[in-house]
C-alpha cells in the first residue's frame, strides 16, 4: 500500500498538535493549566512520534522520543515543569515544528537550533533538575508500592476488523514487554445465527508483569486508541501478612495494603481512557469533522456561485411572464430562490473559520518579543471564535504581525516608565474581534504612551510629507500609513510604530478592508481594521458607465449627488474638481477611466457616487444608479491577468460581465490624492489664478 497518500492527513495533524503542545506550555507558564493540562502535551508529542515512525521520518521519530520521555517524567509526578524546563520544551517545539517543515517541503535544517534543543532535552534528562524536583512522596515509595505490573481493560469497538486491526497483533506486541496472562470477555455475543465474522464480539482482560513504562504499554494500543475503550491501572504487589499475626479470614481486607505515600498520590489512568464510555464518545465526536481539501471547497463555492448566476437569469427572464398565466411556475421560481440563497450561505459558511486560528500564533509571540527586549506584557485576547474567511484569515496574519510587534517595542513604556507614571509595570496588549453588519471588526491596542502628535509632525516635515492645515488628531496619526514612516529614536528589528505599517495598509485594501488608528496621550493606540467576512460575495452598487454595467463595491460608497456645473472646478488642465458641502474632492470620469465612449443623453446631468478609499475621499462620475445587489466574484488573475483599477469580475442576471471597479487603485492614481480641502480655500486660489490670468492677457 501506498502510505505517502497519508502524508498531508499526518502533517496537518502534526501542525494542530504542535499548536496544542506550545498553547499548553505557555498556559503553564502563566501559572495556569495543571496535570490534565501536561497530559494533553504528553498525547500531542506522543501522536507525533508514532506518525513519523510509521511514515519513515526517523529523524522526527527520534528528537520526538526524547521529548516524550521528559514530559512522561513530568506526566508520573517525577518531574517539575518549571520556568527553565518549560523554556527548554518550547525550544523543542519550534525544533520540532522545523523538523516537520523540512520534511513537508524539503526546508533547510537549522542544525544550531535543532542541537540546542537536543543539548536542553539531553541535559534535563540526565538529571539536572529531575532529583531536586521529585516530589518528597515519590522518595518515600517503598520498593513494594511501585507497579509489578499492569492490569488492562481492552474492549474493542464492533467495527474494529473493518479498519484493517487486529487485536491479536496488540496480545503480540504485549507478550513481548513482559510476562503477558490473558482472559477473554463477551463483549454482546449473538446468537450462533447472528454472528457477523466481519465484527469483533470480544474483550480481553490482561494482566502484565514487568518493570514496563506505561507509555510503551500505550504505544501497543496507539493504532485503535478511537476505536476502543481502554483502562490501564497499575498492578500493585501484594504485601506479605506474617503467618502468626494473620487475622482471621473473615476479617481480612478486601484488597491488599497499600503503602501511605501511594494512597495519597495515585497514578491516575490517561484521561482520555479513564471510563469505558469516553472512548465511544470521543469516537462519536471524531465523526462530526471531515477534513476536506481547500480546492474541492472552492470549487463547490464556484458551482455555487454559478448556480445563484443561473438563478438570477431565470428571475430576470420570468418577470416578463404572466402572473395569471404562469403562477405555479412563478412560484417554483420563488421557491428555487430561496432554495439557492440558503444553499449559497450554507456552503459559504464551510470556508468559515474562527479567527482563533489567527489569534493563536500570538501568545507565544508576545511572549518571545516581550523576554527578548526586556518588558512585561500581558496579552489580552476576546471574539476569538469569531468567523471570518479562512482565505482573508490567512492574509490577516502578516499585518496583524506587525500591528503586535510595534504596539510591545513601540507603544509599550518601558517598566521603569510605566511605574514612574503611575501604570502597572506590566503593559497590556489587547487583540479583539467582533461582527459589525456584514464586516468583521479586528483590532490591536496597547496602554502605552500613545501616538506623539508633535513628534509624528517633525518627522513629517523632515520627509517632505504634507501635512493639511489644522489637521485634525486622525489626519496626523494617518501619516504613520507613509512608507518607511517611523518616529523611533533608535533602529532595530522591531522599532518604529512605522515599521511596516504602509504594508499593514496595502494588504488590508486588497482584502477589501479599511484601517484607521485611535491614539490618546499616555493612554495608548488601537488600530483598527474593518474586513468583509468574504472575498467571494460582494455587496455591491451597479452603476451604468458609457453603456456598460460596473460594480462599485458597497462599503466604500458614502453617498451619490446629482452635482450642478458650478461646484464642479477645473485645476491643472484636465483635474476636476467636486464641492461636497464644505469640501473638494477630486472627481474621476470613470468612463474616461476605462476608454468608453460617452453614452449619456443629451441634456442629462452625470451622477458623482462619493466614495472613500485609504483614508481619503474622490467623486466617481457614473451615467446612472441601477440598484444595489450581492455579487459572486471572479478573479480576473487567475482566469486572465492583471487589470489596473479592475479588482475583478461577476455575472449578471442577463449573462453580462460587470467589472468590479478598484476603488483603492483609483485614489492611488488620482492626481489629487490629498484628503479634502476647504471650498473656501479652492476658491480663493481660483480666484487668485483668474485675475493672473486678466493680468497676463492685458500684459500680451
Amino acid at each position: 500500500m501506498d502510505i505517502t497518500r497519508f502524508h498531508a492527513t499526518f502533517f496537518e495533524e502534526s501542525r494542530e498538535n504542535i499548536a496544542a503542545m506550545e498553547a499548553g506550555l505557555l498556559d503553564m507558564e502563566s501559572g495556569g493549566g495543571g496535570i490534565d493540562t501536561i497530559h494533553v502535551i504528553f498525547r500531542a508529542a506522543h501522536s507525533i512520534k508514532g506518525g513519523s515512525a510509521t511514515f519513515g521520518f526517523s529523524s522526527i521519530a527520534e528528537f520526538t522520543h526524547l521529548l516524550e520521555t521528559l514530559l512522561e517524567e513530568a506526566r508520573s509526578g517525577h518531574r517539575t515543569l518549571g520556568p527553565d524546563a518549560i523554556t527548554v520544551l518550547l525550544t523543542s517545539v519550534d525544533a520540532l515544528r522545523m523538523l516537520l517543515a523540512a520534511a513537508e517541503h524539503g526546508d533547510a535544517i537549522d542544525q544550531a537550533m535543532l542541537s540546542q534543543a537536543r543539548a536542553g532535552l539531553e541535559r534535563m534528562l540526565a538529571g539536572d533538575a529531575a532529583t531536586a524536583s521529585a516530589p518528597p512522596a515519590a522518595a518515600a515509595v517503598s520498593e513494594e508500592a511501585k507497579p509489578q505490573g499492569w492490569k488492562i481493560n481492552f474492549t474493542p469497538e464492533k467495527s474494529l476488523f473493518l479498519s484493517g486491526n487486529d487485536p491479536l497483533r496488540m496480545l503480540r506486541e504485549l507478550d513481548d514487554l513482559g510476562e503477558l496472562k490473558v482472559s477473554c470477555r463477551d463483549n454482546g455475543l449473538p446468537a450462533f445465527e447472528e454472528l457477523d465474522p466481519f465484527e469483533a464480539w470480544l474483550a480481553w482482560d490482561l494482566e502484565l508483569v514487568g518493570d514496563i513504562k506505561r507509555s510503551a504499554v500505550e504505544d501497543t494500543f496507539a493504532w485503535v486508541d478511537d476505536q476502543c475503550s481502554l483502562i490501564i491501572e497499575p498492578l500493585m504487589a501484594q504485601a506479605p501478612v506474617p503467618a502468626a499475626t494473620a487475622p482471621a479470614p473473615e476479617a481480612a481486607p478486601a484488597a491488599a495494603p497499600v503503602p501511605a505515600a501511594v494512597k495519597a498520590e495515585p497514578e491516575k489512568p490517561a484521561p482520555a481512557k479513564k471510563a469505558a464510555a469516553e472512548p465511544a464518545q470521543r469516537h462519536d465526536a471524531a465523526e462530526t469533522t471531515i477534513r476536506v481539501a481547500v480546492d474541492k471547497v472552492d470549487a463547490l463555492i464556484n458551482l455555487v456561485g454559478e448556480l445563484v448566476i443561473t438563478q438570477a437569469m431565470l428571475a430576470q427572464r420570468s418577470s416578463e411572464l404572466d402572473p395569471g398565466l404562469h403562477e405555479q411556475l412563478l412560484a417554483g421560481l420563488g421557491q428555487l430562490d430561496r432554495n439557492t440563497r440558503d444553499l449559497q450561505e450554507a456552503v459559504m459558511s464551510v470556508r468559515m473559520l474562527p479567527v482563533d486560528f489567527a489569534f493563536s500564533r500570538f501568545p507565544r509571540m508576545v511572549r518571545d518579543i516581550a523576554s527578548k527586549i526586556g518588558k512585561k506584557v500581558n496579552l489580552k485576547m476576546s471574539g476569538e471564535g469569531t468567523e471570518l474567511d479562512k482565505g482573508v484569515i490567512e492574509k490577516i496574519v502578516d499585518p496583524l504581525v506587525h500591528l503586535v510587534r510595534n504596539a510591545i517595542d513601540h507603544g509599550l513604556e518601558t517598566t521603569e516608565q510605566r511605574i514612574a507614571a503611575g501604570k502597572p509595570e506590566a503593559g497590556t496588549v489587547t487583540l479583539s474581534a467582533a461582527h459589525q453588519g456584514g464586516h468583521i471588526i479586528i483590532e490591536v491596542g496597547d496602554d502605552g504612551r500613545g501616538l506623539n502628535r508633535d513628534k509624528i509632525l517633525a518627522k513629517a516635515a523632515e520627509r517632505g510629507i504634507p501635512v493639511p492645515e489644522n489637521a485634525t488628531d486622525g489626519q496626523i496619526w494617518d501619516l504613520v500609513f507613509a512608507p518607511g514612516f517611523s518616529t523611533a529614536d533608535a533602529i532595530t528589528d522591531l522599532s518604529g510604530r512605522g515599521v511596516g505599517m504602509d504594508v499593514v495598509r496595502k494588504n488590508i485594501i486588497a482584502l477589501g478592508g479599511q484601517v484607521e488608528i485611535r491614539s490618546k496621550a499616555g493612554e495608548g493606540t488601537t488600530v483598527s481594521i474593518r474586513l468583509p467576512l468574504t472575498m467571494a460575495i460582494l455587496d455591491g452598487m451597479t452603476v451604468s458607465v458609457g453603456g456598460e454595467v460596473y460594480i462599485l463595491p458597497l462599503n466604500v460608497v458614502l453617498e451619490s449627488l446629482q452635482p450642478s456645473d458650478e461646484h464642479i472646478k477645473t485645476v491643472a488642465g484636465d483635474s476636476r474638481l467636486l464641492r461636497v458641502r464644505e469640501d473638494y474632492v477630486p472627481l474621476i470620469d470613470l468612463a474616461a477611466q476605462y476608454g468608453l465612449d460617452q453614452k449619456r443623453e443629451p441634456g442629462t446631468q452625470p451622477i458623482a457616487v462619493v466614495v472613500e478609499s485609504q483614508g481619503r475621499q474622490l467623486a466617481l462620475e457614473v451615467d446612472e444608479l441601477l440598484g444595489q445587489q450581492q455579487v459572486v466574484v471572479k478573479n480576473l488573475e487567475r482566469n486572465y491577468r492583471r487589470i489596473a483599477g479592475v479588482a475583478g469580475a461577476t455575472i449578471l442576471g442577463d449573462g453580462r460581465v460587470a467589472l468590479i471597479v478598484d476603488v483603492g487603485s483609483l485614489a492611488t492614481k488620482s492626481q489629487a490624492v490629498a484628503p479634502p480641502v476647504e471650498a473656501s480655500k479652492i476658491e480663493a486660489v481660483l480666484a487668485q489664478i483668474i485675475e493672473l490670468d486678466k493680468l497676463r492677457k492685458k500684459a500680451a
